[in-house]
């Protein structure tokens, strides 16, 4: 990644990087080098780094490369300027009661993606295409011509082809979810689910007045024979999946399950929703539920699990033009319109190929963190050590679904882990009624830099080799 090059004429060794032809931007390059080199030792705290002019003429780059390479090192805080005398390896900055949060389910910064450069552009290009005062007025839910046929594009991987017409572009599966609910529901109605579940479902209904109930799982998903006795037993009206990495347990339901639960889901004449926002992050999904019965599925994608959370979009797939005008008259009730900017941003991406690289980009980091995961983790889990379910589930997607061992209960590790200064999620926060799991959700994205991921999970690892008397102790 670097070397020591004697080119100065007191013949003092200055660093250099080397550059790959195909490596990505160059800035970034230099400053993934500084990063490494500090990492490695080659560099060390309070050595000066070679005058920007100076190495922009060894490398034959243009100065604005280099100094934007150093301003996205001081972004890192690898450097710092001192006036005239100019630019040193700055000292490992300690953030005191800083909270290593493993909690939040957001896709990770991909590595050597310039992610400000790319909204920088996506931006240019809607302020240069669009009127700018309609990225400023109301909108009619639902999204536009274009924004529709976006979505369509986004979701042909899992459909091939789509109508446009009965897509629907929504700020968020959230909002999505409770528009679902108060348009196909009424108080008092049941909405089967699994017993862990998506905590929003929870929330949503619990604030609307509806009943969510469990239906048996086990590891490929819910059981369609229990599917068919909760029908039978509590008339529900709609049925809550989430069938590609779920949320939170990362279990992808078999195509041949998928079939069966559409298969009894058409015979009690139940609506399903299924929420999807994982899809494109799996390594060969099986076809959507929607694909199998698309009469009797509604389709959620959204855009927040995948790309970012920034752009709150959602394509909600709704066949039935009855059931589309019902959403959005709910969906008006609380939510207008996605915001016409973000949208504007998500078609732009997605009509350019943007979106789809950052996506990839997204996957590979995602995949190597969850590497780095299981690698720390498993010598504290048997079931991540052991278990090909688990190995293959813990390959794709954004978090680990983590059984405790049994001197811990999920409350005890999250309290004794917030002392550590760790972030995580128990199971109750997904449980679907009076469902107890020993078990908590580990999220891989929010934590920016690898580094502070991997020392987060190394101290995680720690916590859970310790019973619960002795957790109170500082860990090293």
């Amino acid at each position: 990644m670097s070397q020591l090059k004697h080119i100065q004429e007191d013949d003092t060794p200055i660093w250099l990087p080397r550059l790959a032809a195909h490596g990505g931007p160059r800035f970034l390059q230099i400053a993934d080098a500084l990063q490494a080199a500090v990492a490695d030792g080659t560099l060390k705290a309070g050595e000066r780094l070679p005058p920007q002019r100076l190495l922009a003429a060894q490398l034959k780059l243009d100065l604005t490369t280099v100094t934007r390479a150093y301003d996205e090192a001081r972004r890192r805080n690898l450097l710092e300027g001192r006036g005239a005398r100019g630019t040193y390896v700055a000292a490992p900055k300690i953030a005191l009661n800083a909270m290593l949060d493993l909690s939040m389910n957001t896709p990770p910064a991909p590595h050597g993606v310039d992610f400000d450069d790319m909204l920088n552009q996506g931006l240019a290009q809607v302020l240069m295409r669009a009127d700018n005062e309609l990225l400023m007025t109301y909108h009619l839910a639902g999204g536009s011509e274009s924004d529709r046929q976006a979505g369509a594009t986004w979701l042909a991987p899992m459909f091939g082809t789509l109508d446009a017409q009965q897509l629907l572009v929504c700020p968020g599966a959230q909002a999505a979810i409770a528009a679902l609910i108060l348009a196909l529901t009424k108080p008092g109605d049941v909405i089967l689910a699994e017993p862990m579940t998506y905590p929003g479902l929870i929330a949503a209904a619990a604030q609307l007045g509806r009943r969510v109930i469990a239906v048996k799982a086990d590891q490929h998903g819910m059981l369609p024979d229990q599917l068919e006795q909760a029908c039978h037993q509590h008339q529900p009206r709609l049925l809550y999946l989430n069938p590609t990495l779920q949320n939170p347990t990362t279990i992808t339901m078999p195509e041949q399950r998928r079939k069966d639960i559409a298969r009894i889901a058409q015979s009690c004449k139940l609506r399903i929703i299924e929420d999807d926002p994982y899809w494109r992050l799996a390594d060969a999904a099986p076809p959507p539920i929607a694909s199998l019965a698309p009469e009797q599925v509604i389709y959620i994608s959204t855009l927040s699990k995948c790309l970012t959370p920034g752009l709150r979009i959602a394509f909600v797939l709704i066949p039935d033009p009855d059931e589309r005008e019902r959403f959005l008259v709910a969906l008006r009730s609380f939510a207008l319109m996605t915001t016409p900017l973000t949208t504007a941003l998500a078609t732009q991406w997605i009509a350019d190929g943007t979106a789809e690289r950052l996506l990839q980009g997204i996957r590979k980091e995602a995949r190597l963190r969850l590497s780095m995961a299981n690698t720390i983790l498993a010598g504290r889990n048997s079931r991540i050590a052991a278990n090909t379910d688990a190995e293959d589930r813990n390959r794709n997607g954004l978090h680990i679904w983590l059984p405790l061992p049994s001197y811990w209960n999920p409350t005890q590790l999250v309290h004794a882990a917030n002392n550590e200064g760790i972030a995580v999620t128990q199971a109750p926060a997904f449980a679907t009624g009076s469902n107890s799991v020993n078990a908590i959700r580990i999220c891989l994205g929010s934590i920016k830099d690898r580094s502070h991921l991997r020392a987060a999970l190394q101290r995680l690892s720690h916590l859970l080799a310790r019973r619960p008397d002795s957790a109170s102790a500082v860990v090293v």
